[in-house]
């Protein structure tokens, strides 16, 4: 009997095996590869390809042209075949501390690394990710400090008439302190959702890190939905697998203004659900590109509201054609916001940024009129490089 039974484990774990090669298709492909000095290589195992090239912000940059601008957009680097079909590239220098992503293109076609089962989405492009660890990067890693909770949560706005979806960061021991936080409100920008910023932007693993270095206060983070005409990020309402799209003709449909109108709803809801410092004193808000417009715009609109601010790669600007409440007035909302002397102004901006020119016409106006800012400007254009630079310098000086 106990050889019998020795037999069958023997036949269970062949057929174990072997349905590990079948699921698998045999020896995996290491990719990508960090190497010690930092380089990295990346192979993809296609005999069958022509051509293998491979696309990601660590290569150098070419110019892209869009609706909204020229940016800097991701390199190209092309592949060399080698034994059994894998491709195999090596990149020349050793990559600096950072959070990077890439995909491959084969005989024209983009997509994933089938090695790598680590991507983020942004709008509707999807990415593998890898960090090169170190410096600014390690607080981009997780790592072994208090971590904090995020939930997805879902609010109701009379003003959008609509129940919608965001995204909170409590930080490590909320649950069991007692204690009320303050609350920093971020974000995202066009294009983007409430899961940008929590994915994209690492948000919970930065303040995790400041937070446990000392660096930061503990805070709740709140990242909101900014697309008035949207209930959710895609995939994540009613409307199903939608395929994800900045969808200009359902912006049309959204109130003018709507956001940033509905914006006190946000923050009753968190008041109201989290045990907050429900004050100016303890409230900051910042966003990225549209969400600095956004904060821009709310700040002003509600100048009893914040009592820190940040504006990453944007900014508003005078809009005499508008009719919302939201745009009127500018300058006349901006001088009773400073004459009630926020904490903190911060401006953030990379040097080839396509918004540069409308942050400088901006800084331009506060200078003129005497009201205190700082700013900080940065290498690279309109990429998430530079806005989780701007949020771990941003965060430290909150509160």
């Amino acid at each position: 009997m106990k050889k019998l039974s020795s037999i069958m484990v023997a036949l269970l774990m062949c057929s174990l095996t072997f349905a590990q090669q079948a699921l698998w298709g045999g020896a995996p492909v290491v990719s990508p590869e960090i190497h010690d000095d930092n380089t990295v290589t990346f192979r993809l195992k296609a005999p069958k390809a022509v051509k293998v090239q491979l696309t990601g912000d660590f290569l150098p940059t070419q110019k892209i042209t869009t609706p909204m601008g020229e940016f800097d957009g991701p390199g190209f680097a092309d592949l060399k075949e080698g034994k059994e079909g894998v491709w195999e590239f090596t990149t020349s220098t050793p990559l600096q501390p950072e959070l990077y992503s890439y995909s491959f293109i084969v005989d024209g076609l983009r997509m994933m690394d089938p090695s790598n089962v680590y991507a983020i989405r942004d709008v509707a492009t999807v990415t593998n990710v890898f960090i090169i660890g170190g410096e600014r990067a390690d607080l981009y890693k997780v790592n072994k400090v208090p971590h904090g909770t995020v939930r997805r949560m879902w609010y109701n706005s009379p003003t959008l008439d609509m129940d919608r979806r965001l995204t909170v960061y409590t930080p490590a021991g909320y649950e069991t302190s007692g204690k009320r936080y303050p609350v920093f409100y971020l974000l995202h920008g066009a294009g983007g959702d409430e899961e940008a910023w929590i994915n994209l932007g690492r948000t919970s693993q930065i303040l995790d890190n400041l937070i446990a270095q000392g660096k930061a206060q503990p805070m709740i983070v709140v990242m909101t939905n900014g697309n008035a005409w949207q209930e959710a990020a895609a995939g994540e309402s009613p409307k199903g697998f939608v395929a994800p799209s900045m969808r200009p003709e359902e912006r049309a449909k959204a109130p003018e203004g709507g956001f940033e109108l509905s914006f006190p709803e946000i923050v009753k809801f968190v008041d109201k659900n989290f045990r907050t410092l429900a004050n100016k004193k303890n409230r900051a808000i910042a966003g990225l590109s549209m969400g600095s417009f956004h904060s821009c715009n709310i700040s002003k609109l509600y100048p009893d509201m914040f009592n820190y601010v940040g504006l990453f790669s944007g900014a508003s600007a005078k809009n005499d054609k508008s009719t919302s409440p939201v745009y009127a007035d500018f300058e006349g909302k901006l001088k009773v916001q400073f004459d009630k002397k926020p904490a903190l102004y911060f401006i953030a901006c990379g040097k080839t940024d396509f918004v540069m020119k409308g942050v400088t016409d901006f800084r331009k106006l506060l200078d003129e009129k005497g009201y205190k800012y700082e700013y900080l400007e940065t290498d690279g254009g309109h990429i998430w490089k530079n806005w989780r630079i701007y949020l771990t310098e941003f965060a430290p000086k909150l509160f």
